[in-house]
This record gives structure tokens, C-alpha cells and sequence, in this order.
């Protein structure tokens, strides 16, 4: 069966959809893990015959649903987990009615959910659609367990020192795009309309999220003096914020670095401790069993989520956030720690699907599978593919080169969300997960263009 993975934050989902693509490879079927143009273009021009559809949400906009009846008339089946997840608030409806809705979810053929929480919402909101809604659990979430720590370790990546993981997810201030770009997304999307109070709390929630991106640069400076060098701080920026401004604000603090590599999952499993605000990294640190401290220096209104403050340390002054972190700090060198961060919380495995006898990626391919028929698995002509991919590559530059010449204001912007992908990267990435996985058979790996990977059976 042919399999189009959608990929929207290479830094989020990449290794998620890798091991999707390994084991739907490793039982034979054919996939490709690309950007959403690409995908669509190979489809309408032919050059792709159809197949599974797997997309990164169905939020009910205009342009999604346009594209999505462009991917239905080639006679793909569309299939979606959202990667946003919706875990960091305590209920879910809200979210079930912002990024869901009834012409999306008609097009879809499955919709796959994080755990209980969004399963039980998404079926008690869109009751007509709940035969398409299934509890699968994220193939993000399979990679934060245990079974996959080997994964995140690499051999030519060797850390002098322990070091303390900060995940920044203020955006405000800091995204890539203007807040006029940010507003026409959510205009053009319709998420004005389907949540009429957002308009109300943007500019409140800019402003404390500014204010709370100064008390954390004088808290990383604060650790950075207070620590006597005996760990490093690692400041992970979200995949939205411009790295460059952090740096520009930790200049010259010593053991503090800015670090955009890898995916977040990387610099979890490998820190003694995450610290974040109101983060979903939180979550993830929880089921890797790292601890986790909430550093909260004021009550916020409109920008703060409970959930992930509530599953760790809550810390609100200098002071005490140092005292923790060091503790933290001398209790990971003990060989016989008590780490109460080994249990979940309640809360947390509503929101995340844990079987521990079958991924959550397996149970995505077995739908997958029930879903297939002959007309999903014509063999691709993927020389042609690879081809036609030049093409729209050239015509791509070409189109570029002719605004910038005709248009002095032209700016060819940066697709930060997802780079080029890295081929030796990717590979390694690859290999490792067939030796976690134990995959025996021979899987073939191709680079088609810098963002098209193509993984099948030898």
C-alpha cells in the first residue's frame, strides 16, 4: 500500500513519523515522508498513484478542507493524529471544537487520538463521526517511554558536563512571523470565528508572555552565577521562535548555550532535569522519568496551563528555584535515587494512551491496513517521481529569482518549520530504530529531494 506522510515541524514529528514509516515498511507497504505540497502536486499531476493520506490535523479552515477535496479526488483516504495533542489543559472540548470539525471529519477516513481524554471528547462532540475515531495512543509518545532510551543516545555527541534543559515555549515576542502574519493564520483559518473570545485575550497573553521571557533570562543568569559551573544549561527554543533573539539575550552567560538541534525528545532524555512554564515538553519529561521544575514568577491570566505546572515542581522565586535544581542536580549522581517522577500521574495517562503490549504506531498501521484496498496499492514510478520533484524544485527557484527581479520588496522567506532534511541524519536515525525495533528485514531508504524520503522494502 502506498503511505503519504504529511510533515509539517520536522523538529516535532520527524522521528515519530520515521518510526511509523519503518514499521509499515517492514510489512510492506511503501512510504513517503514529505512536506504537504509536494505530496498534493505528485498527486494531481499524476505522478503519484493514490494511497493513504496521513496529515498532521484537520482543523475545519478553508484552505484544508479545498486541499483535502484536491487529495479525496485523486482517490486518496485521508487518516490524521493532531500533533498539537491539546494535553496541556485539563479538558479537552474546547480544542475538540477549535481544530476539529464537521466537513473535516467527513473527509477523513480515521482519525487516531492521543489517549481517553480526546478519544471520549472528539466521540461525545462529533457523535455521528465516532466510528472514525480511534484509541490509538502518538507514535511521539511511544518514543518518550523507556523502550526507546538507546534511541535518543548518540555516540558522536558526548556532553562534558551534565546539564539542565530549558524548554521555552513563550512564542510571543519571539515567533519567527509578525504578529500580523500570526493573525492572518488564524483569520484566514477561521479560528476567530470558531472561538470569538481569542481576539480578547492575544494581546493580554503577548504582553505577560513578554514579561515572563525577562524573568526567565534573569533566572537562567541567576542559575548561571549561583551553580559554581558544576552543570551546563541547555535553552531549547520552540520550533516557532527565533533562536537568534536568544542568543542575542544570553550573550556572554557562562555554561549556557542555545541549542535548536535535534528533536526536544533528544535533549529530554539526555538532561538530569527539565525546566519549562505551562510546556507540554513537561509531559513528555514525566514519561521519561525526568524530573521536572515549573519555575512560575508571577500569576498569569490569560497564558498559563495548569496541567503541565501541576506534574512538577512548582518553584516561584530565585532562591528556591536554585536550592531545587541543585538538589535535583546531587540526587541524579546517586546510584540508588528515589526519583518520584518514576509513577504517572492519573491526569497524565488519561491524556496519553499507553499499551504497553503495542505501540501506538503499530495500531495506526493495523486501521491502516483494514483501510487499504487494490486501489491504494498501485506500485509508484518513483524515478519519475524523483523527477518531477526536480522540476518543482527548479520551477520553484525560477518563480523566486522573477519576483525578486520584478518586486525590490520581495523577501524569500526561510521554511523554518521544516529544513532540508539532513541525509546521514536521517539514515543513522533509521538504522537505530530498526535495531530498537529488531526489524530484520532490509529496508531501503531515499532521499527523492530534500524534503521527500521515500522507505520501503528492499
Amino acid at each position: 500500500m502506498n503511505i503519504y506522510m504529511h510533515c509539517e515541524v520536522s523538529s516535532r514529528e520527524l522521528d515519530s513519523k520515521l518510526l511509523l514509516a519503518i514499521l509499515a515498511a517492514s510489512r510492506g507497504h511503501q512510504v513517503i515522508v514529505s512536506d504537504q505540497e509536494s505530496i498534493i502536486k505528485g498527486l494531481v499531476r499524476k505522478f503519484l498513484f493514490p494511497g493513504i493520506f496521513h496529515t498532521k490535523s484537520i482543523t475545519p479552515g478553508k484552505p484544508k478542507i479545498e486541499k483535502h477535496k484536491r487529495i479525496k479526488n485523486t482517490g486518496c483516504k485521508i487518516t490524521s493524529i493532531d500533533e498539537e495533542g491539546g494535553l496541556v489543559d485539563y479538558k479537552y472540548d474546547k480544542f475538540a471544537k477549535i481544530r476539529y470539525g464537521a466537513q473535516t471529519l467527513r473527509q477523513a477516513s480515521a482519525v487516531f487520538t492521543w489517549g481517553l481524554d480526546d478519544c471520549n471528547s472528539l466521540k461525545k462532540i462529533y457523535p455521528k463521526f465516532s466510528k472514525k475515531i480511534y484509541l490509538t495512543g502518538s507514535p511521539r509518545a511511544d518514543l518518550w517511554q523507556p523502550f526507546f532510551f538507546s534511541y535518543w543516545k548518540k555516540k558522536d555527541k558526548k556532553f562534558k558536563k551534565p546539564y539542565l534543559l530549558i524548554s521555552s515555549n513563550f512564542i510571543s515576542g519571539l515567533h519567527m512571523k509578525t504578529l500580523y502574519e500570526r493573525m492572518r493564520v488564524f483569520e484566514v483559518g477561521g479560528y476567530l470565528k470558531r472561538d470569538p473570545e481569542l481576539l480578547k485575550i492575544i494581546m493580554p497573553r503577548e504582553s505577560e508572555k513578554i514579561k515572563l521571557v525577562a524573568l526567565f533570562i534573569e533566572a537562567i543568569k541567576y542559575l548561571s552565577s549561583n551553580k559554581k559551573q558544576k552543570y551546563k544549561i541547555i535553552l531549547r527554543p520552540h520550533q516557532t521562535e527565533n533562536a537568534k533573539l536568544w542568543k542575542i539575550f544570553l550573550n556572554g552567560v557562562s555554561d549556557v548555550e542555545v541549542i535548536k538541534d535535534d528533536s526536544i525528545s533528544f535533549w529530554v532524555n539526555n538532561a538530569f532535569a527539565v525546566m519549562h512554564h505551562s510546556c507540554t515538553t513537561a509531559l513528555e519529561a514525566r514519561l521519561a522519568k525526568k524530573p521536572v521544575i515549573s519555575y512560575v514568577p508571577f500569576n498569569l491570566e490569560y497564558s498559563e496551563k495548569k496541567l503541565p505546572l501541576d506534574i512538577s515542581y512548582k518553584v516561584k522565586d530565585l532562591k528556591k528555584l536554585t536550592r531545587k535544581i541543585n538538589t535535583i542536580f546531587y540526587q541524579s549522581k546517586l546510584k540508588n535515587k528515589n526519583n518520584k517522577f518514576d509513577s504517572l500521574p492519573k491526569i497524565l495517562r488519561k491524556k496519553i494512551f499507553i499499551d504497553k503490549k503495542e505501540l501506538a504506531a503499530s495500531k495506526i498501521i493495523n486501521v491502516w491496513e483494514k483501510l487499504g484496498d487494490e486501489s491504494l496499492s498501485k506500485p509508484n514510478n518513483w524515478a519519475l517521481f524523483k523527477l518531477s520533484l526536480k522540476i518543482m524544485k527548479f520551477n520553484g527557484i525560477l518563480g523566486r529569482f522573477i519576483k525578486k527581479f520584478t518586486n525590490s520588496n520581495f523577501q524569500n522567506k526561510e521554511n523554518f518549520k521544516f529544513p532540508p532534511f539532513n541525509e546521514k541524519n536521517v539514515f543513522d536515525k533509521i538504522q537505530k530504530l530498526q535495531k530498537v525495533l529488531g526489524i530484520k528485514k532490509k529496508i531501503d531508504c531515499q532521499l527523492l529531494s530534500d524534503r521527500t524520503l521515500l522507505i520501503k522494502q528492499k
